[in-house]
């Protein structure tokens, strides 16, 4: 197998190990196969048109073109002309998969189901990475720069990952490269001579000489140290990189964290949403359990399971406050605000969670008293919520849980006492930014409520009955601070539009006011156990009343159930101190847990299914107004790719000039251009290391210049002695003869040049070369002769039109 075919299947390899972390994305695999094939097509096509030979840019063309007519069998053969070639048609199905993809990429959770738009941008992603590898490794000869287009396809698959991409993952995708890098190191020493052995005699190789050894004080150790670094650089990237992205959570070789320091003492939770991992929980193609649980409460309508208070609104989101967390005592303090004279019944709930559901934050029964779980979690007194610490989840769990079922009446709400200061000011606060349509909207549906309590029972009156709002998930949820006041007037969402919105227009009216976040109650089974889904994810608002402590409300149509102190006000019954009114037929709770209808794949990916909901997204996130425009990714996506390949340019540009040079020096080419390119492609070489190029100097004198600046040894100071003799016989001599070998000639230069600098200069002379500078001399002198033409068109044009002025006929004119 020759050198290049070796690169090609190695980068290929490489290419396929990378594209690894992106399996654990998706369910099933068969896209990699086809990937595979692709990959495999592609680079048979690069290995054709370098034989053929094609220059680098026409064999990256060919192989881009090739792909096309595969991408079209593969994925719109019925819209395309013959199902080969792409029409008008086929493009339109393309960008209607590629939005497709786009948003099922950003619905589903992981592992996502494998739909036509998602599998598009897997391959046509693997495709281009692999493309990028070639045209680097195999097309230019140069497979370190290759690595980062692997690298970034590795730190997208694990920054989508949860907790990253693996450790096994990761170690199959340093492989791959390693691979890569030892196949070009191979095709590197073998134009030497010998590949490994000891030091070598006349016979190793062609022309007598000092064979090339693999120890350290050989030339052939040179590109092995190299490929060592840089493989060593890669690695320490992939480690890094993931580490400190934000969306990696927690690097690659660590667990996902939760903010929690470690210890049995303090610490504290961050403020990062912690309902990510639940909404990806609740965009799965299939509705399924997330826990199951017995309970010995006679009535299970006000058995929410709640997860987390989101207590902090900063006009775009909501959010969890940063709070200190510790140890789980073994009684949980009493709920605060609440006092001996409410209505209490304790009961117990044993509940066991799905093998699939690893969420951070521990699902509970409000207000819960006792909780007998093993594991290492936490307790957060403000919000009565326990998290994992280190990497602890709610994966197939099984734990108790004492709890306190709270019964109050509407006459003990509406006498309830002003809360504390301290309270009041923390919980009633709302940013400037908030549109002042909430404010008067709040005041006028609450105007004439004498109490607290009745402003409240209002508000959800208004959402849940007489507002005109209907539920409908298609709506998306918004986070910008219009996110309420077009909610308000649109009068159309779930349930994260009604709790948000009534929790933010309570604070205005000076109500202590939080969301909370969880399950409804579920469904119960004929084993007498009650199974909770993900169709069951619900949020919710908690209003502060002193003497009963945070207190549910409903305010969603058709969603959960409102509890009996809080049925809506009928008319002549505005005094809470009155019998509660009867509820009305609309409002008025079931005896079984509600129940939305099973959310498939459609209804949880455009949300036409009522309860297939989508919790909040992560705090600071903005969701676009409408579906992405496939050509508004393109664009995005190409002008990554610019910025990520602008910094490479130069490396790129001197690995063409380089290739070009040297393609052909041999007897069957114009050895007198090869001769004077391979010329000045030595003198470019010394110009990157730091040796500037004098024009004043013979070939001769210039050679004997970079040997003794270079500190070239023996042999690569032969190799220039005689590149500068071959140049001059070619500008002197009367019949010059053509001189075979000038191209590996110039690589021996340049590899004594790179074993005699430094690190840095290396690096440079690799990534930042200083004969770039011609490059910007082209382009200036290009510039110029274009503005010489310009000027001396100019009087000419005005010589024809006084030609022309003078012509007969036209000076009546």
């Amino acid at each position: 197998m020759s050198g290049r075919a070796r690169l090609a299947l190695c980068a290929v390899v490489a290419t396929l190990c990378a594209a690894g972390a992106l399996l654990p994305l998706v369910d099933p695999i068969t896209w990699m196969f086809e990937a595979a094939v692709l990959l495999a097509l592609m680079t048979g096509v690069g290995a054709a048109a370098r034989r053929v030979p094609l220059a680098g840019p026409l064999t990256i063309g060919v192989q881009a073109l090739a792909l096309v007519p595969l991408m079209t069998l593969l994925f719109v053969r019925n819209e395309a002309i013959l199902g080969l070639l792409p029409g008008p048609d086929a493009l339109a199905e393309f960008g209607r998969l590629l939005q497709d993809g786009l948003r099922d990429a950003g619905q589903y959770a992981i592992p996502a189901p494998v739909t036509p738009g998602i599998r598009l941008l897997l391959i046509s992603g693997v495709l281009v990475i692999g493309l990028s590898v070639d045209a680097l490794a195999v097309t230019y000869r140069s497979a370190a720069p290759a690595g980062l287009p692997l690298l970034a396809l590795y730190s997208v698959a694990a920054g989508l990952s949860q907790g990253g991409a693996g450790w096994l993952l990761f170690l199959i995708a340093a492989a791959g490269y390693l691979l890569l890098l030892l196949a070009e190191g191979r095709d590197r020493l073998s134009q030497w001579g010998r590949v490994f052995g000891g030091p070598g005699t006349g016979a190793d190789r062609p022309g007598g000489g000092r064979g090339f050894a693999a120890g350290a004080d050989g030339p052939a150790s040179a590109p092995v140290r190299t490929g060592r670094r840089i493989g060593a650089m890669a690695l320490g990237l992939a480690v890094v990189v993931p580490a400190v992205l934000p969306s990696l959570d927690g690097g690659l070789l660590g667990g996902s964290g939760n903010g929690t320091g470690p210890g049995s003492g303090g610490g504290t939770i961050s403020a990062v949403n912690p309902l990510v991992s639940l909404q990806d929980s609740l965009n799965q193609p299939e509705d399924k359990e997330v826990l199951n649980y017995r309970t010995t409460a006679s009535d299970t309508r006000d058995l929410y399971l709640r997860i987390v208070a989101l207590d902090q609104f900063d006009g775009t989101t909501w959010k969890p406050s940063e709070r200190t967390v510790t140890d789980v005592p073994e009684r949980l303090p009493r709920p605060p605000g609440l006092s001996s004279a409410v209505d209490l019944t304790r009961i117990n709930t044993s509940i066991s969670t799905a093998g699939w559901y690893a969420q951070n934050w521990l699902p509970l029964p409000y207000p819960a008293s006792k909780v007998d779980i093993s594991g290492r979690w936490r307790f957060e007194p403000k919000g009565r919520t326990l998290v994992g610490d280190r990497g602890q989840n709610t994966h197939g769990l099984q734990y108790q849980v004492e709890s306190l079922q709270v019964r109050p009446t509407s006459g003990q709400l509406a006498a309830a006492p002003a809360p504390p200061t301290n309270l009041l000011r923390e919980y009633t606060k709302v940013p400037d930014s908030l549109p002042s349509v909430v404010r008067d909207t709040a005041r006028r549906v609450t105007r004439g409520a004498p109490t607290t309590y009745a402003k409240a029972v209002k508000l959800q009156d208004w959402f849940a009955v007489n507002g005109g709002f209907s539920y409908n998930t298609d709506v998306r949820a918004g986070s910008g601070a219009e996110a309420i006041a077009r909610f308000l007037r649109q009068k159309e969402g779930f349930c994260v539009h009604f709790s948000f919105s009534m929790a933010a227009m309570a604070r205005t009216l000076g109500i202590p006011a939080r969301v909370a976040v969880g399950f409804t109650p579920g469904t119960k089974q004929p084993d007498g156990t009650t199974s909770v889904g993900l169709k069951d994810a619900h949020a919710w608002p908690e209003l502060y009343f002193q003497g009963i402590g945070w207190t549910r409300f409903e305010p969603t149509p058709s969603r959960g159930s409102i509890p009996d102190y809080a049925y809506p006000d009928t008319p002549g019954t505005t005094d809470p101190s009155n019998p509660d009114p009867a509820p009305s037929p609309s409002t008025a709770p079931s005896k079984d847990p509600s129940a939305a209808p099973s959310c498939g794949p459609e209804g949880q990916r455009s949300g036409s299914v009522p309860g297939c909901i989508a919790l909040p997204t992560e705090a600071g996130t903005r969701p676009p107004e409408s579906g992405s425009s496939p050509w508004a990714a393109a664009g995005i996506a190409l002008g990554v790719v610019l910025v990520l390949l602008l910094p490479t340019a130069p490396l790129l540009w001197r690995l063409r000039t380089r290739s070009r040079r040297l393609a052909d020096d041999g007897p069957d080419g114009d050895f007198t251009t090869g001769t004077l390119a391979a010329w000045r492609e030595l003198l470019d070489t010394a110009w990157d290391f730091g040796i500037l190029p004098d024009e004043s100097l013979t070939p001769r004198k210039a050679a004997e210049r970079i040997i003794r600046l270079g500190e070239l040894q023996p042999e690569p100071a032969a190799a220039a002695r005689r590149v500068a003799a071959a140049v001059e016989q070619v500008l002197y001599a009367p019949q010059p003869q053509p001189v075979s070998g000038l191209a590996l000639d110039v690589h021996r230069v340049r590899a004594g040049l790179r074993d005699g600098a430094t690190r840095v200069l290396r690096w440079r002379a690799q990534l930042a070369p200083r004969s770039v500078a011609r490059l910007r001399w082209a382009w200036s002198a290009r510039w110029a002769a274009w503005l010489l033409r310009c000027r001396n068109s100019r009087p000419v044009a005005a010589a024809r039109r006084a030609a022309a002025a003078l012509r007969p006929g036209r000076q009546g004119a």
